[in-house]
């Protein structure tokens, strides 16, 4: 089963004191990346959501937004006593006649530290978690959905392309008998014209000679078999292998392509090479696919 890199999912939840929502969406990528966005302390927490999504996913550039609303109660804002305490023991000591208390709170109260934004948080609290976390696995539950529908998608149209490639190379096998027996009629057309001009003659060896050594240069038998048995393993790949099976799809393309160029380059003939001009059409559209496989 293939997995998409591409797609989508998100998820939420809500209690009497928090409010979670939070949005997954991938691309392709070599490897895998995770970005966090969203309400604070939560974006700090890369490593702590790349561990989670490192269960289901292997490879894609994941962008995550999280959403925390807390709910505001009577310690919406919390005054921090430690650090007023400091700041008027320091100007008293400062500034001894300063003794109108009211005064100097009305102003030490606008100093930062004292009352800090209510929602705002450094750590995150032992009881968020388990529910972002909770909440990230149903959004990654229904990305893996997504991403499943379009791997069967994609399998399918890769299989389609495989059968034209195997249906190009049987056609390169067909012709192969008549790739010599052309060059054979040829040599001995080129052969009577000579010798009539010349009025010389031709020993049979020679000509014997000559056919083999075309035939040497020519023979593409072995990238043949060869092409024919990644196209065997492709498919193998596509229909049984399921853990990330992306990189070997593009291992397995590269040397289709690598035969494939070695074929078109040694058979030196016009019918076999715009097979070879097909097949190579139909790999650069089965390498576009694979770069989005997981």
């Amino acid at each position: 089963m293939l997995l998409s890199m591409t797609g989508f999912g998100e998820a939420r939840a809500l209690t009497p004191d928090l409010a979670v929502s939070l949005e997954v969406r991938s691309v392709n990528n070599r490897h895998l990346k995770v970005t966090v966005r969203g309400s604070e302390p939560y974006p700090a927490l890369e490593p702590d959501f790349e561990k989670v999504i490192r269960r289901t996913v292997k490879r894609g550039t994941l962008h995550l937004t999280v959403r925390v609303e807390r709910q505001r109660g009577t310690n919406g804002h919390t005054l921090n006593t430690a650090v007023l305490t400091g700041y008027l023991q320091q100007i008293q000591a400062a500034c001894p006649a300063a003794t109108d208390t009211s005064v100097l709170l009305a102003a030490l109260l606008a100093l930062p530290g004292i009352a800090p934004e209510a929602g705002s948080r450094t750590a995150v609290p032992e009881e968020e978690w388990p529910l972002v976390e909770r909440v990230l696995h149903e959004a990654l539950t229904k990305l893996d959905a997504v991403r499943r529908d379009e791997g069967r998608a994609m399998a399918d149209e890769l299989l389609l392309h495989h059968r034209h490639i195997k249906d190009q190379l049987e056609l390169v096998r067909q012709h192969l008998p008549r790739v010599m027996d052309d060059y054979r009629q040829r040599l001995l057309d080129r052969i009577r014209q000579a010798v009539a001009s010349a009025g010389v003659t031709v020993e049979p060896e020679h000509l014997i000679r000559e056919l083999a050594a075309y035939a040497d240069r020519t023979d593409v038998s072995e990238e043949v078999t060869r092409l024919d048995a990644h196209l065997i393993q492709f498919e193998e790949v596509i229909r049984k292998e399921s853990d990330g099976p992306g990189r070997r799809l593009e291992f397995v393309l590269q040397e289709m392509g690598r035969e494939t160029n070695t074929l078109g380059s040694k058979a030196g003939d016009v019918t076999i090479s715009r097979n070879v001009v097909e097949i190579k059409a139909t790999l650069e559209k089965m390498k576009e696919l694979v770069q989005n496989v997981e």
